[in-house]
């Protein structure tokens, strides 16, 4: 068994080729060893010490080291973990476990939207823009941008992966290429949110936008609501914000705070960016 590897603009993380299917469809991204007991594969490799955190794709499988490690020590032990799980037998997911795409929920929402007759030619241009420009450079960090729908000059579309920071950078390519493509969002974001507009729902974008986001843009990040329901906020952390080592520490120690002590009716702030969890717990109702 040959397994390939390729190195990712993050040298933290590493893409894995091991020349077999990993997952037939969807992703699966598992942060530390108790998401891992979904997964054999990922089970063997949180069993090295240095292992932060593991994703699964169709062909590749994507591993992120502890900083301090080194890939010249971590590499051969990963490659020794991916072998032994192929010539085992073993499934890469347990009975019962499945990739995001079909487990979240997220995927049994339908897209609001039908694409419009009369915009098959911008649409059949954003397509050759997604394919040779927009993809590949979603693929070199280790996810995917799917495309969703146009609707009303805004371009839906599915991160897969840590490819939301993406997502500026679509915007002003299209802008060039497509100029119909007025705006490029996450495809949740045509899903109708009714808890965004309450008076809970008000006052938390407003602390978002007025006391939270100002500060966190200085690290290029940003904080978006997500929804408001059973006195519930639910985040997602964007841009530099997604991934980061320390955004668990963040969300409890400052946003959180700020918003449970400015609207006492919420109760819970929660995380549903994709680096909390190989599952997205907002949208597994």
């Amino acid at each position: 068994m040959f397994i390939q590897t390729e190195a990712m603009p993050d040298p933290l993380r590493m893409k894995f080729y091991p020349g077999e299917t990993v997952l037939p469809s969807g992703t699966m991204e598992f942060a530390d060893e108790e998401a891992a007991e979904l997964s054999p594969l990922a089970g063997r490799l949180f069993e090295i010490d240095g292992v932060d955190a593991v994703a699964l794709y169709d062909s590749f499988i994507t591993v992120t080291r502890e900083d301090g490690f080194d890939w010249q020590v971590l590499k051969p032990m990963i490659l020794g973990a991916i072998m032994d799980h192929y010539t085992s037998g073993a499934p890469v997911l347990h009975d019962g476990s499945k990739p995001v795409a079909t487990a979240a929920g997220s995927e049994d929402m339908e897209f609001p939207f039908e694409d419009d007759p009369k915009d098959a030619s911008t649409i059949e241009q954003v397509h050759e823009v997604m394919e040779s420009r927009i993809r590949p450079a979603a693929q070199q960090m280790g996810g995917d941008v799917v495309y969703k729908g146009f609707h009303e000059g805004t371009l839906y579309v599915k991160f897969e992966g840590p490819t939301t920071a993406l997502a500026g950078g679509m915007t002003n390519l299209f802008a060039h290429f497509v100029p119909e493509v007025i705006a490029v969002k996450d495809w949740r974001e045509s899903i109708p949110k009714p808890g965004l507009d309450t008076p809970e729902g008000r006052a938390v974008l407003q602390i978002l936008e007025e006391r939270i986001n100002p500060a966190v843009a200085s690290h290029g990040g940003r904080i978006q609501l997500i929804d408001v329901r059973d006195h519930t906020a639910y985040l997602r952390l964007e841009g530099g914000c997604q991934g980061c080592g320390s955004a668990d520490v963040t969300l409890k120690q400052g946003i959180e705070t700020e918003i449970l002590s400015s609207v006492p009716s919420i109760q819970r702030v929660l995380d549903v960016t994709d680096h909390a969890a190989g599952t997205n717990p907002y949208y597994a109702g």
